[in-house]
């Protein structure tokens, strides 16, 4: 073991030992803040490490200490405390877009943040997960891509692709070339919002792009890149299958209010309709997401127009009844 003559980083290792071997849980002696330090080749006395632990506080660290003839010393509030480190673990890991490999490296990093005890905590949390997680390592570095896209108001490049029966890339047509917007997480998929020259504006998963580059053109504005607001945008498409938005009227049972709130929003005008319903009017991109949405509460939800929305409930109805009719 080196030692460490000229003391530098006896303050530095103090602040380590606080930060990953205490907490409220696990408080330290004197000695064994002396033996830890003396094995990472640090001799120290107790009155200079009384007064590190005395500058580490006046630099904003919340050191405890407990009362008695063997004082215990530990580190109190963090800048995250361990709920919620377990959040932002959960949300690494409901995070399909992130893979196995990605989000462990993220936990680990996460883990730093609190005590080696707590940190045991997290990785437990992490075992009984097993989540389904994306195959496309390079996610992150697409989203920093897309974000310097966005800010240097420059189009990007790409190709696009989906997983086929051998879980292999199977890439839908050539370069692609889109004006992208913004970023935006749905059902624990990362998707961008971006205007192309085919579709208009249009969304893409991000785990499903690769090969980007941001090009020297710069991006598309029209009027919906303009007015476009996310919160809106979210709530007229359902599961992230985009078109253009139509008003549709619908009917509830006075059971699902809290459904209509949670999908479209505190501020949803619910309209009574006698005792046990009430109406509600959305603007919505209507494809199979959405009727399957509506069918899913089976004859609570009604959808009472237009016209052209109530044959397309059918028309989907219809050609589901049909495959079994067909069975013997």
């Amino acid at each position: 073991m080196v030692r460490l003559e000229n003391q530098k980083q006896k303050l530095l290792l103090l602040k380590d030992f606080m930060e990953q071997r205490t907490d409220e849980d696990h408080p330290a002696t004197m000695q064994e803040i002396l033996s830890w330090m003396d094995q990472h080749g640090v001799s120290a006395e107790r009155k200079s490490v009384y007064g590190d632990l005395q500058t580490l506080e006046e630099y904003g660290m919340d050191i405890l200490r407990t009362t008695g003839k063997y004082a215990k010393y530990s580190l109190g509030s963090r800048q995250f405390d361990l709920a919620e480190l377990k959040l932002l673990v959960d949300a690494v890991l409901s995070a399909r877009f992130l893979s196995e490999r990605k989000s462990s490296e993220l936990i680990k990093k996460l883990a730093t943040l609190t005590s080696v005890y707590n940190a045991g905590i997290l990785k437990r949390q992490v075992m009984v997960s097993g989540r389904v997680k994306s195959m496309n390592e390079s996610v992150i570095y697409n989203v920093d891509l897309i974000h310097q896209a966005i800010g240097a108001n420059r189009k990007i490049a790409f190709r696009y692709f989906e997983l086929d029966l051998h879980k292999q890339r199977s890439y839908r047509g050539g370069v692609r070339y889109a004006s992208p917007y913004a970023l935006c997480w749905d059902d624990a998929n990362y998707y961008l919002i971006a205007h192309t020259q085919e579709h208009g504006l249009t969304h893409f998963r991000v785990d499903k792009m690769s090969q980007i580059q941001i090009t020297k053109e710069l991006r598309v504005r029209t009027k919906q890149t303009d007015s476009l607001n996310l919160s809106d945008y979210h709530v007229s498409v359902f599961g992230m299958f985009g078109g253009t938005p139509q008003k549709v009227r619908l009917r509830f049972e006075n059971s699902l209010s809290g459904v209509v709130i949670d999908r479209f929003g505190k501020d949803a005008m619910l309209i009574p309709d006698g005792p046990e319903h009430f109406t509600y009017t959305a603007d919505i991109c209507l494809s199979p997401n959405f009727f399957g949405w509506v069918a899913s509460f089976g004859s609570r939800v009604q959808i009472l127009g237009p016209d052209s929305v109530i044959a397309q409930m059918k028309q989907l109805c219809q050609g589901i009844l049909a495959q079994y009719d067909t069975q013997p």
